[in-house]
């Protein structure tokens, strides 16, 4: 049975605070039902979206790439995921900058981009999760911890990398103290044991995977196991389940990019499942079907618009193929080609290694390229010369203006958050 726990709160007299930010307040902490044991039933409306978003995401894994090389895509939507999963957290970047931050980071060059760097090291942490831990044999509090330790490395909170809080944390209200906050998670002690029975849950097959992963995602944020990163940690681990579960192989679905479209609908489903008292309740039954049903709905859109960028970006392709003339099916140009949009600013170096090819025979394709107008000579970081398929980087970057809005369309359902300026 869910509960709180009453604290009182007594600021430091030394701390230098305004009166107002040091006032005694009681406060109640919310600790969720253990999710082991728990029977979890779906309405049926609920069901069925859950089956239509695992068939989608299937599908996805299934067809997807006919027209976009697979690792190429998957790159695209991890790195289109983990944006999306920073820009709710207040990390706002655009695609050009990051992708030369990422650039200047593989070239061992300090990009001086703060934020930039941040969103690298999501999407750093998220590869590691659903490329590494995810195939493991169980997923332990261990595995999360090293998720959030990678998320967190070289951030100003580096010192909280890897470490489960030994601290009250809240959600909203003043910076200084829980009196007025909105949400107040479980006290410090409880976290552990909270932790191990997420993961014992996430371990085990009882349930449909997205029902799995909409249940693990909103208990975690809920648990807010650490000083900083839980959002995004708790991103993560949808994936993770996903990839475990076998759903997601190939290709993950940005589902992000929705959840900060729609974010009242994410914030109202995930505190709906916050119900206190008996579990069996009405209140808790609602709540979690709310929820997994929001889930469900936004995974569904997430995977029609990755088709519809994968499309995009074989248009791309395409167009490229028929600027540069007859190649050769596996030559450097041809294989260049193929892996450009995973990595849309390049080296030839850089290139040389991604399309396994020569030093020479990369720089000769990467010259034919530059002067079908495929690729544009940039300089990354200091002075280091490198390449940009721009074309790539305004699909990127259109793909995220168009899932700002609720209805995928700008010009008839203006976006609900901050997306970049429409090109002209």
């Amino acid at each position: 049975m869910s509960s709180v726990v009453k604290r009182q709160w007594r600021a430091d007299p030394g701390s230098g605070l305004p009166r107002r930010d040091r006032q005694l307040c009681e406060y109640e902490a919310y600790v969720p039902d253990p999710l082991v044991g728990r029977r979890f039933t779906l309405n049926g409306d609920v069901a069925a979206d859950v089956a239509d978003a695992e068939a989608a995401i299937a599908r996805l894994n299934s067809t997807a790439s006919a027209l976009v090389d697979t690792e190429a895509l998957a790159r695209l939507l991890l790195r289109a995921e983990c944006v999306a999963s920073s820009k709710i957290e207040g990390l706002e970047v655009g695609p050009r900058r990051l992708i030369r931050a990422e650039a200047a980071r593989v070239l061992g060059d300090a990009s001086g981009d703060v934020t930039a760097d941040e969103v690298l090291g999501n999407i750093e942490a998220m590869s590691w999760a659903v490329n590494t831990l995810a195939p493991r044999e169980t997923i332990t509090v261990d595995g999360l911890l090293e998720v959030h330790r990678r998320l967190l490395a070289g951030t100003r909170h580096e010192r909280y990398g890897g470490r489960i809080r030994q601290e009250q944390n809240w959600i909203g209200g003043s910076s200084f103290n829980p009196c007025s906050a909105s949400y107040i998670p479980p006290p410090h002690e409880e976290v552990q044991d909270l932790l191990d029975d997420l993961c014992t849950f996430c371990n085990s097959d009882s349930l449909p995977t997205i029902a799995q992963a909409a249940i693990a995602h909103a208990q975690i944020e809920t648990i807010h196991p650490f000083v900083d990163g839980n959002g995004r940690t708790g991103r993560a681990l949808i994936h993770v389940v996903m990839r475990r579960r076998g759903l997601a192989e190939r290709v993950l679905p940005p589902i992000s990019l929705i959840l900060a479209t729609r974010a009242d609908d994410y914030i109202s489903g995930l505190t709906a499942t916050r119900h206190r008292g008996d579990e069996t309740s009405p209140a808790a039954h609602d709540g979690l079907n709310l929820w997994i049903g929001t889930f469900a709905s936004a995974t569904r859109r997430s995977v029609t618009d990755a088709f519809a960028y994968e499309e995009r970006v074989g248009e791309i392709e395409e167009a490229w193929r028929e600027r540069v003339g007859r190649i050769r099916a596996d030559s450097a140009t041809a294989r260049l080609i193929r892996g450009l949009p995973g990595a849309p600013i390049v080296t030839v170096s850089g290139a040389s290694e991604l399309i396994g090819r020569s030093f020479q025979q990369t720089n000769e394709a990467i010259g034919r390229l530059v002067a079908a107008k495929v690729l544009n000579q940039v300089t990354i970081g200091k002075r280091n010369r490198a390449f940009e398929a721009s074309e790539i980087v305004d699909a990127f970057t259109d793909l995220e203006r168009q899932l700002g809005s609720p209805e995928g369309d700008t010009l008839t359902s203006p976006p609900t958050r901050r997306v970049p300026y429409r090109r002209t």
